[in-house]
């Protein structure tokens, strides 16, 4: 391209060169009419040979100089020079964010400034339609005055050679193709495309916020989300590769890590659907709000609401004053938690796991997160807000068991198809953490640590919840020993564990692990797992009854005796499952005993008459008999291993 430095586009006078990208080189120029500096982009002259697409072009710039927005860089015109095309926009001082990116990291009080005015023009684009297509901080200005300018809105779209205007072809996007022998520019645009852009898929306003993520993450960590030495390779990684959650700063607060990780789910379906609700959120993050709970006490649930069908009461809720009547003892007093108790009855059809623990509570005591299946549906996770009548089945979580909740509240844990997950509280995209053949519980701790048994005859292990490689924590004692149901203790430096032969015998050992040491410290026998619910107080099950325990932490000997809180509690002795929690909160949760699900095999003439019983009651899945009547085959459930 000819440079146009000291020569004139129409009555603009060019004076220096800016810089230059994959869609034309920019230029400063002064205004001779209006008297003002502006920036012209000369487009590739090969552009100029597509008479179409010159023409779509001036459509499609004329619907981009509608936008105005405080922080969307202006459209002023279009020029015709030497028998191509030179858009003249507004100039905007100062340093592209890419070029404070390479100083370093920045601040969280910097980078969310910067990144509420992005997705703010970002919002004010996509509600008239307008996806930018091309976002990267070499196409972000930062004023001197703070002021946000996103620039190029739209031109990958204006400038391709795609008939449809989808602008979603790879290989027909005019950054990647019209600047071969600048890698760097071509990188810097595959590294922020989304993973359906990169495989030529159709875009829409989806592909804006993924590559509005991979912007923020990129501000905090210093580090480019996703990098290659060639196209192939960093397109590769956007399409395969998760970030390196690590590389967030420790200080990153819960808040803008869900934005970030809602922002880079691979799937489309699944991301974060408008960029305003990230908006909001890093808004409130600025603002210093909350994370926001329900602080609304629920009322009882009747058993018709809403005319929706419901089973007998199968489960029951009690906030901290009710459990401090129960045990005689002040837990969280200074709280004023009003005392209620609250009967879950769930819809008709429904079926909770009763051969794992299906239970776990919000540690603010207002959601149960349930282990079910429903009519129609596999084995997946529910939510339950006890403010609420019906419980909201989470998509994606499909044989999903053991569900355990972060330290926040904001994220669920559980092992499905073989894989340690987790999945945000309010929905979104399932992420996979780690390999997990058959697990048998997890608990999260404080520093972002997962300690988890991956199945039921391992060691535990521990992991990063953003993921990584698991580290073994345990090793088990002989063959046939299982180590299970993890539970951190408040200061997330040890925990509790069940260990035991449950082929065997129905009562585990539970033991303290200390995670700096690796020492393993036998504690008291249980047959369930147990619950810590503060620093003194321990809940664990005897003979189907919950009891708590007031228990010294430090020589990690149980003191005076067990109290009974609740009674008939669902217990799978082979697994040392019990169906209860105790959040942090005080709020306690609890499924009854089940109706046995075993049935009495009986003989039946033709005609309806019963001619008798075959053995006992037994949990029968299917039966087969032989061709001459005289032998009859089952296949029984087991709650074994």
């Amino acid at each position: 391209m000819t440079s146009w430095v000291g020569k004139s586009i129409a009555h603009y006078r060019v004076t220096s060169q800016i810089g230059a990208g994959g869609m034309g080189e920019v230029y400063r120029a002064s205004d001779s009419r209006l008297g003002r500096d502006v920036a012209i982009k000369v487009l590739p002259a090969e552009f100029a040979l597509d008479a179409e697409r010159m023409a779509r072009f001036e459509r499609e710039a004329r619907l981009l100089a509608s936008l105005s927005h405080a922080n969307i860089a202006s459209i002023y015109g279009i020029e015709e020079v030497e028998g191509s095309r030179a858009l003249v926009m507004e100039l905007v001082e100062g340093p592209t964010l890419a070029d404070r990116i390479a100083k370093g990291a920045l601040p969280l009080e910097e980078a969310l400034p910067i990144a509420r005015q992005i997705a703010d023009a970002l919002e004010y684009a996509h509600e008239r339609s307008i996806i930018h297509r091309d976002l990267k901080p070499a196409n972000i200005k930062l004023t001197p005055d703070g002021t946000v300018k996103v620039l190029d809105f739209g031109l990958a779209k204006a400038l391709s050679d795609d008939p449809s205007g989808s602008g979603s072809d790879l290989s027909k996007s005019p950054t990647l193709t019209a600047a071969s022998t600048r890698l760097g520019v071509i990188l810097g645009t595959a590294a922020y495309m989304s993973p359906e852009q990169a495989k030529g898929k159709a875009v829409d306003r989806r592909a804006d916020i993924w590559s509005f993520g991979a912007v923020l993450l990129e501000m905090l960590t210093g580090e480019r989300t996703f990098a290659g030495e060639t196209v192939s390779e960093t397109l590769a990684s956007v399409m395969k590769d998760e970030p390196d959650w690590s590389a967030l700063p420790a200080a990153a607060p819960a808040r803008v890590r869900d934005v970030l990780r809602r922002c880079l789910v691979k799937d489309p379906r699944q991301r974060l659907r408008d960029i305003g609700e990230a908006r909001i959120r890093i808004e409130e993050e600025i603002a210093g709000k909350p994370v926001a709970t329900d602080a609304t006490a629920a009322a009882p649930v009747t058993a018709e609401r809403r005319g929706v069908p419901v089973l007998p009461v199968v489960l029951i809720a009690i906030v901290a004053a009710a459990v401090a009547g129960f045990i005689g003892y002040r837990m969280h007093a200074d709280r004023g938690a009003t005392m209620y108790r609250a009967t879950i009855a769930l819809p008709e059809g429904m079926t909770l796991d009763d051969l794992n623990t299906s239970i776990a509570l919000s540690p603010d005591g207002r959601t149960v997160a349930l282990a079910a299946s429903a009519t129609g549906k596999p084995l997946s996770l529910w939510l339950r807000r006890l403010d609420r009548p019906d419980p909201v089945r989470l998509e994606g979580t499909d044989g999903a068991t053991y569900p355990f909740w972060s330290p926040d509240g904001r994220t669920l844990g559980f092992f499905a198809e073989h894989k340690l997950k987790r999945i945000a509280a309010d929905g979104g995209g399932v992420q996979t953490i780690c390999d997990a053949v058959d697990g048998r519980g997890a608990s999260w701790g404080s520093d972002g640590t997962i300690v988890f048994a991956p199945g039921p005859l391992d060691g535990l292990m521990r992991v990063s919840a953003v993921g990584g490689a698991p580290v073994a924590v345990t090793q088990l004692d002989s063959v046939g020993v299982t180590h299970r149901l993890p539970e951190f203790f408040p200061d997330g430096k040890r925990l509790l564990f069940a260990a035991g032969v449950s082929l065997a015998d129905p009562q585990a050992w539970i033991e303290c692990l200390d995670l700096a040491t690796k020492k393993r410290t036998r504690v008291f026998r249980s047959e369930s797992q147990v619950r810590i619910i503060d620093a003194n107080h321990v809940a664990y099950i005897v003979d189907h009854n919950l009891v708590v325990q007031n228990f010294d932490a430090k020589s990690l000997k149980l003191v005076d005796r067990p109290v009974p809180i609740a009674q008939d509690i669902q217990v799978n002795p082979y697994r040392f499952a019990g169906s209860f929690d105790l959040a942090a909160s005080g709020a306690l949760a609890w499924l009854t005993r089940a109706q046995s699900r075993s049935i009495q095999p009986t003989w039946y003439s033709l005609d309806g008459r019963e001619l008798g019983k075959l053995g006992g009651p037994n949990p029968v899945a299917m039966f087969a008999l032989s061709p001459d009547g005289r032998r009859l085959a089952t296949c029984e459930r087991t709650d074994k291993l």
